[in-house]
């Protein structure tokens, strides 16, 4: 050993020191910090993602009601007229009793969906827009209503 060398101290303690200081971690205040700006961020974005969810449900609805639509008008090519309102949409799923010409299903699946929030489409034929009509009241079940609330019709 030189005389330089007793004066400074070894290369790898030093190198320990300091890496022992720098894995102390992240104080109790830095955590709190980053705690708060996510909520802060949550409760920024959770609105706006619940708004895109019941407007993509809306729209779901929309959609489905164009595919019954379009099977009941094939339905009124093979049959020459529109299902009753008591057949109702079954008779695009089963043959109904008494009807000529049925050439179904119309379509590809064994039952009639339900709407996006799980109820039942309605339907009523004459329509008071048409030949028919189907519609959905929504979120809520319930007439009217605004949001994913309101009804979604043909």
């Amino acid at each position: 050993m030189t005389e330089n060398d007793s004066h400074h101290p070894n290369m790898a303690e030093e190198a320990a020191q300091f890496a022992h200081g720098s894995e102390a971690g992240f104080t109790l205040l830095e955590l709190l910090v980053v705690l708060v700006i996510l909520v802060l961020l949550a409760t920024l974005i959770t609105p706006r993602i619940i708004g895109y969810i019941g407007d993509s449900r809306s729209k779901a609805a929309k959609v489905q009601i164009e595919s019954l639509s379009t099977s009941l008008d094939l339905y009124a090519v093979d049959t020459g007229v529109y299902p009753t309102t008591a057949q109702g949409l079954a008779a695009i799923v089963k043959k109904p009793s008494g009807v000529a010409n049925w050439r179904g299903p119309y379509i590809n699946k064994a039952d009639i969906p339900l709407d996006p929030w799980g109820h039942a489409y309605r339907y009523r034929a004459p329509g008071r827009k048409g030949a028919f009509d189907i519609f959905s009241f929504g979120r809520d079940d319930k007439p009217g209503g605004q949001g994913e609330d309101a009804d979604v019709t043909n």
